[in-house]
């Protein structure tokens, strides 16, 4: 097996394993908490923040990757906040990919979460706070329970959009062998390379066979809700 792939492109999909991890898990807080209140919250400015949620996903990939570069670049605003506080560099780094692919995969993320919350009953959210329940106790002890397939959904689709995302990534971070140089980024540079077209067909099965693992996990557990709702 070790055979199969050379060393660089063992470490892209390394590379993609760990930045589509990293990006998952940072982003998954978040996503609940957005698509909590989507779900459950009447405000004003709830239809802008799902526009807001959405237009990765309608805006071309690599205009995501150029306001990233504007934005958390090292003299960008926030590219320069969070390395003075914190010193942490996402310009040409690999946790600047695992940014762009969570930012990427947070509306696939969020749309999950959203529909699974939902299709909770909202009665018994009720009912367990007239019982007594603190808010967040309901959350803990009602919500979160039932919700969980599509927590789980979301947190996979993310995963999976990350472990493919290329244009926002080559824009942010460029394809830099070992540092930046995700699964994606490497079959774009095989097919550039002569020779370079088997190993860039193997790569290219590992990412299908990943995604629909990802979109098989994503569809039991959407049934998973559908049938709850259904009840």
């Amino acid at each position: 097996m070790t055979d199969w792939l050379g060393p660089a492109e063992w470490s892209a999909l390394w590379l993609s394993l760990k930045v589509a991890f990293w990006a998952t898990l940072v982003s998954l807080p978040l996503g609940f908490a957005v698509a909590y209140a989507l779900a459950r919250g009447r405000f004003f400015g709830r239809q802008a923040l799902n526009v807001l949620v959405h237009l990765p996903l309608v805006m071309p990939p690599v205009v995501t990757g150029y306001l990233l570069l504007l934005g958390f670049g090292r003299t960008g605003p926030l590219g320069a906040t969070f390395e003075a506080l914190f010193g942490l560099v996402f310009a040409f780094r690999w946790t600047g990919a695992a940014l762009a692919a969570g930012i990427m995969g947070f509306p696939l993320m969020v749309r999950a979460i959203r529909l699974s919350l939902e299709a909770v009953d909202a009665g018994l959210e009720e009912a367990a706070g007239t019982l007594g329940a603190s808010p967040l106790r309901v959350l803990c002890t009602v919500t979160l329970p039932l919700a969980w397939p599509g927590i789980v959904a979301g947190a996979v689709l993310a995963f999976a959009k990350g472990m493919g995302e290329f244009g926002a990534t080559i824009t942010f971070v460029s394809n830099i062998p070992g540092q930046t140089q995700t699964l994606a980024l490497s079959i774009d540079t095989l097919l550039e390379v002569p020779g370079g077209e088997p190993l860039a067909l193997r790569l290219a099965i590992v990412s299908i066979v990943i995604a629909a693992a990802a979109l098989i996990v994503s569809e039991l557990l959407a049934n998973r809700v559908v049938r709850r709702r259904a009840l």
